[in-house]
């Protein structure tokens, strides 16, 4: 069984380090129409079967060569919410860790909405 093919709008934030394959994911970045967005981050419509994110990552790791030092982020509305996921890697330590003040939480909390 065949699922319907779908249009997602993707931000997607790329780091292949120094010697990364940037050459294959420009081409690939300029043969889906992406908009430069800020350094690494780029903005384009994506058409896909299934999940959005399992697609990229498949359609990316047949057009460019990975490394350990490859990570690719991905954001997208799913379900009406917005998502973000590492289709590549995963979250390291942000280097502005420390740099700002202790606030004391011990758990992380989502804001409630203002009304």
């Amino acid at each position: 069984m065949s699922t319907r093919q779908q249009r997602q709008e993707v931000w997607l934030s790329y780091d292949l380090g120094f010697k990364g394959d940037y050459e294959n994911l420009y081409a690939w970045l300029d043969d889906h129409n992406a908009k430069e967005c800020g350094d690494s981050l780029a903005y384009f419509s994506f058409d896909y079967d299934g999940d959005v994110f399992r697609s990229l990552e498949d359609e990316l790791s047949n057009a460019i060569s990975w490394d350990k030092n490859s990570r690719i982020y991905v954001i997208c509305k799913v379900d009406g919410r917005r998502k973000g996921r590492f289709i590549k890697s995963r979250r390291k330590r942000a280097p502005w860790s420390g740099y700002g003040a202790p606030n004391g939480k011990e758990e992380d909390e989502e804001d409630s909405p203002r009304t």
